[in-house]
């Protein structure tokens, strides 16, 4: 049961994992395509590859950790984590007020500039070795800010200042979504030849 500190959904700067950012797969479609432009001016290793693929992708991955923790342990279900992964806005489903809290703070500090940027100057001492993978956190913010709308889970940029969001266009516009993918494709045609990612 979970009662009176349910988190229904309705408070404020909710998000789902299908909308919190441009879908997965385009983030590391657009970060590999960057790798592999990347690779032709420059040496680019495969766990460097990796690790910018993999945080291009993670900000929408990891809020989903407390809802998966609670379906598995917490009284939840498959269900309840199904309907979070698809929920548009507004409809998101019951649950503990702490998992709705926990999803959404990790949302908003996965997608903050302002802990990105704090991150950037912690490691810049080691640039060379994590340069890459926070170029892949970079572009993911950068992308998200500006294909989400003020009605469609706007991105906290500037969290935890604050947690209102740019007003863009919502990448699940379909010409939107048909362009980026388009974009995609030409882009990968463009770079299909020469250069390469090191072993």
């Amino acid at each position: 049961m979970i009662g009176e500190n349910a988190w229904t959904g309705s408070e404020s700067f909710p998000f789902s994992a299908n909308n919190a950012g441009m879908d997965i797969l385009a983030h590391g479609l657009w970060a590999g395509l960057g790798i592999r432009w990347l690779a032709r001016r420059r040496p680019v290793t495969r766990p460097q590859a990796v690790a910018a693929v993999s945080l291009s992708v993670l900000p929408d991955v990891v809020h989903l950790a407390p809802v998966l923790a609670w379906a598995a342990f917490g009284g939840g279900s498959a269900q309840a984590l199904l309907d979070y992964a698809v929920a548009q806005p507004g409809g998101e489903p019951a649950m503990p007020f702490w998992v709705g809290e926990a999803a959404h703070h990790l949302h908003c500090i996965l997608h903050s500039a302002v802990i990105a940027g704090a991150a950037t100057l912690l490691l810049w001492p080691w640039r060379r070795h994590v340069g890459l993978a926070l170029a892949g956190w970079w572009l993911h913010i950068v992308i998200d800010v500006f294909t989400h709308s003020a009605e469609f889970y706007p991105v906290p940029v500037l969290y935890p200042i604050t947690q209102q969001g740019f007003d863009g266009l919502a990448w699940n516009t379909p010409w939107f979504m048909a362009l980026n993918y388009l974009a995609l494709v030409l882009v990968a045609w463009r770079l299909r030849r020469g250069g390469g990612v090191r072993a």
